[in-house]
């Protein structure tokens, strides 16, 4: 779990803005010290009233820029927010160029505003212009560099297309792990695992939706002593005060507390350890694209080639995986489930739309052929489910035959 709390302070953008402005302030206060390391033939070579103006331009400059970019990045989050769907704004605020260009503009910011409060409070002497002139050619090529990459990333940013393949590549990664390691390192519970009669709960210290599991940190705590059955995995709802698992053997109320605490549960679904979440913020882009205000079948058509693709990927990549926490039993989602997430909507809103109804049957059939027995099978129970709702919704017994021509 630190692994992954790291990662997400790295995606903050806070963080990455704050380090910059850090490093622009330790930029600036290097000139105090020049004249220790430079001779007196380079000192004279810069005046500070050759720096001051350039320091001047840069601070006004790069206020007017970042304001203007956090302009443009919130109104492109509420536009992909309103075309794609909500929950693809959480990417979006993950998006690493976005912050690094928003990054460099406030550094440069920073920078150049502090080493014209250094100057004009006296701090800096005549020996400063030399370094802070160096450091302000170097930021003035950093901020070119940024803004280069800015006007680049805005010919995608917000769109549906950038939309749809962040919310991809993440479901992608979710799904390799879930094939690769389905348990985290835990024993994969199934309907055959059998939970002792004398138990005792690990209770939810608050509501919310479970984020991550810790089952490394799960083993530790246990020591030895009993096994733990995890009842609520990632993306699962809980209260507060409601059992999130059961654990078996003698362990003391501390120890429950202390695997309670290696629970992390927040407000929202997120997608590090819940690949479900993943498939089924793409059948909501496929399914708001179906709606009758947006009338877009093309995209829906998409969703279901990438998801196709996601699932197909999925399948390839299963494998018997290793128990490296052999005390710990993990709930794993079933194939069914990702399928439903993955198809059900675009099955329901898309089976009035022959397109559509085609282009589903179609990548069920070839998921179908599958080697993996769950794959195949759970692609033969959403094909009928896509039949049944097209036989329902089509208004020609023509489309209706078309639909059943594709068999499985």
């Amino acid at each position: 779990m630190p692994l992954f709390i790291l990662k997400r302070l790295y995606r903050k953008l806070w963080l990455r803005v704050t380090l910059y402005a850090l490093a622009s302030l330790i930029a600036a206060g290097a000139g105090s010290v020049a004249d220790l390391f430079l001779s007196d033939q380079l000192i004279g070579l810069v005046k500070p009233g050759a720096v001051m103006p350039v320091l001047t331009i840069l601070a006004s400059s790069m206020l007017a820029v970042s304001t203007f970019s956090l302009n443009v990045m919130v109104s492109a989050h509420r536009t992909a927010a309103q075309i794609a769907t909500p929950r693809v704004h959480r990417l979006l605020l993950e998006d690493t160029t976005t912050q690094a260009v928003l990054a460099a503009f406030v550094g440069a910011f920073v920078f150049s505003l502090t080493s014209i409060v250094l100057f004009q409070s006296g701090i800096y002497d005549d020996s400063a212009a030399i370094v802070v002139m160096g450091v302000t050619v170097l930021v003035v090529v950093l901020v070119i560099a940024a803004i280069l990459r800015w006007i680049e990333h805005l010919s995608t940013l917000g769109s549906l297309d950038d939309s749809l393949r962040q919310v991809v590549e993440i479901s992608e990664v979710g799904l390799t792990r879930l094939a690769c390691d389905p348990a985290f390192g835990g024993v994969a519970m199934t309907p055959d695992t059998v939970i002792p009669t004398a138990v005792r709960a690990v209770l939810a210290p608050c509501s919310g939706y479970v984020q991550l599991l810790d089952v490394d940190g799960f083993q530790r705590c246990l020591a030895g002593a009993g096994a733990m059955y995890i009842l609520r995995g990632p993306g699962k709802h809980v209260l507060e005060g409601q059992p999130l698992a059961q654990v078996s053997g003698d362990v003391s109320p501390e120890v429950l507390e202390e695997l309670a605490r290696k629970f992390l549960i927040g407000d929202r679904r997120s997608f590090e350890q819940d690949p479900v979440f993943g498939l089924h913020v793409m059948s909501e882009i496929g399914s708001k694209a179906l709606s009758p205000g947006v009338n877009d079948a093309g995209t829906a058509i998409e969703t279901i080639a990438g998801i196709q693709e996601l699932l197909w990927g999925y399948a390839q990549a299963r494998a018997v995986c290793d128990v490296r926490h052999p005390q710990v039993f993990v709930p794993v989602p079933l194939t069914q489930t990702l399928f439903e997430a993955a198809f059900g909507a675009i099955a329901r809103d898309g089976a009035g739309q022959i397109e559509v109804a085609l282009k589903l049957r179609k990548a069920l059939k070839n998921l179908a052929m599958s080697e993996d027995a769950g794959t195949a099978r759970s692609a033969h129970e959403m094909a009928a489910l896509a039949l049944s709702y097209g036989n329902a919704a089509l208004p020609l017994e023509a489309e209706k035959a078309r639909l059943r021509e594709i068999v499985l």
